[in-house]
Parts: structure tokens; sequence; C-alpha cells
């Protein structure tokens, strides 16, 4: 019996719903695709502090966007 090794590409539709939240953590992770957990950081409430200052007509939101960019990209402006 000869035997071969084919790689092939399939389309799967997934409900990603169906996954758990720590499992798609730990392939987030994987990827090096999470964004850095710094002391002190939190892009959930940087993102709530800018979108407050912006509906209050306050443009001054540049020092929290900074910290966001930084810690979802690591990198510095």
């Amino acid at each position: 019996m000869t035997r071969k090794t084919i790689y092939t590409e399939v389309e799967v539709d997934v409900d990603i719903s169906s996954f758990e939240t720590e499992d798609l953590l730990d392939e987030l992770e994987a990827r090096g695709s999470l964004p850095l957990e710094l002391p002190g950081f939190n892009s959930n409430e940087l993102v709530e502090a800018i979108w407050l200052k912006r509906r209050q007509g306050n443009d001054n939101y540049q020092e929290e966007l900074d910290k966001l960019i930084y810690q979802v990209t690591g990198r510095v402006i």
C-alpha cells in the first residue's frame, strides 16, 4: 500500500459563540495577538474615557489614546 501526504484548504463556517472564552484567549496568546497586559492599563477603561471626552466635545484625549495605542501595539508614538 502506497501512502501520500496531501495538503488541502477547507473553508468551514463556525459559530464563534460555541467556543469558550478561555479557549479563544489561549489561541490569541499562542498567535501573539493579545494586547499587552500591563499594570494600570485597561483598554476598556481607556476606550470609555476617550468616548466620554469625545461625546462631551472635549478634544483633549490624546494621552488616553496614546496609552491605548501602546497597550494594543506595544509601540510608543
